[in-house]
């Protein structure tokens, strides 16, 4: 009896319309909490609470406020978080590993960890930025365009301090250098330990808003970190950076 109630009162399209709400309604919660918008979600909550009892009793020019201020505030969320929101975009139209990665040989990657090696040994410091299926043309500025050979000798020159383009993150894309002394977006985390300073912050900040790979040199220590998805690895070896891009890279199993 209160199975034939129910299917009366809710029928297929109704079980849908409801489960594709719930999975919405989680998307955003989730996408709140996994970034910076966690206070947002706070105050959005209570807002929420808020609006439903002002309707409850009835408060019209309250009610009315709300309903004016929910679309300033999805206009609002868009742009303060325009920069996650596009990097959940970018990802959905990401192609396969195999495909997007295929240009990238081996042999760069070799020479990528000698010269990261001779910079270490040395303490000149360094950021070298690996494109990989996002063009992050439209979040670098003040490039110097290249279009050469990686070497380990041109990385080493173009971050050795005299050198007018040391001052600077080269970007990668493929086996080639596209480009050179890039002021990149900064990372803003709070969890950064204080010793790591902007060349680290910019490192992560780029991957943070693509899936491009940083790699970094401190000048200060000589140590050699990784950031990938918005995540630091430090203090790596030249082998495990080395076992780390192979792998990032989609080249470690070319041979399976």
């Amino acid at each position: 009896m209160l199975f034939d109630l129910l299917r009366e009162l809710f029928g297929f399209r109704d079980l849908v319309d409801i489960l594709t709400v719930a999975v919405f309604i989680y998307g955003v919660i989730y996408f709140l909490v996994e970034t910076r918008g966690f206070q947002l979600l706070r105050v959005l909550v209570f807002a929420g609470v808020f609006w439903f009892v002002a309707e409850v009793i009835q408060l019209r020019t309250l009610s009315w406020m709300f309903e004016k201020l929910w679309t300033i505030g999805l206009f609002s969320i868009v742009v303060v978080f325009q920069p996650e929101i596009r990097k959940a975009i970018a990802r959905i139209g990401e192609r396969t590993k195999v495909i997007k990665l295929s240009s990238l040989e081996e042999r760069t990657i070799e020479r990528i960890v000698r010269a990261c090696r001779f910079m270490s040994d040395r303490q000149i410091g360094s950021l070298i930025v690996i494109e990989r299926s996002h063009n992050i043309e439209d979040l670098i500025e003040g490039c110097v365009q290249l279009d050469a050979e990686v070497t380990v000798e041109l990385l080493i020159t173009l971050f050795y301090p005299p050198t007018p383009l040391h001052d600077g993150a080269v970007i990668i894309r493929g086996d080639r250098i596209a480009f050179a002394s890039c002021v990149l977006p900064l990372s803003r985390t709070a969890d950064l330990p204080k010793k790591y300073g902007t060349r680290h912050r910019a490192g992560l900040g780029i991957t943070e808003e693509s899936d491009a790979i940083a790699v970094i040199v401190s000048e200060e220590t000589g140590e050699i970190s990784l950031a990938v998805e918005g995540k630091l690895e430090r203090n790596l070896e030249p082998e495990e950076l080395r076992v780390r891009l192979t792998d990032l890279m989609g080249l470690g199993d070319e041979g399976a």
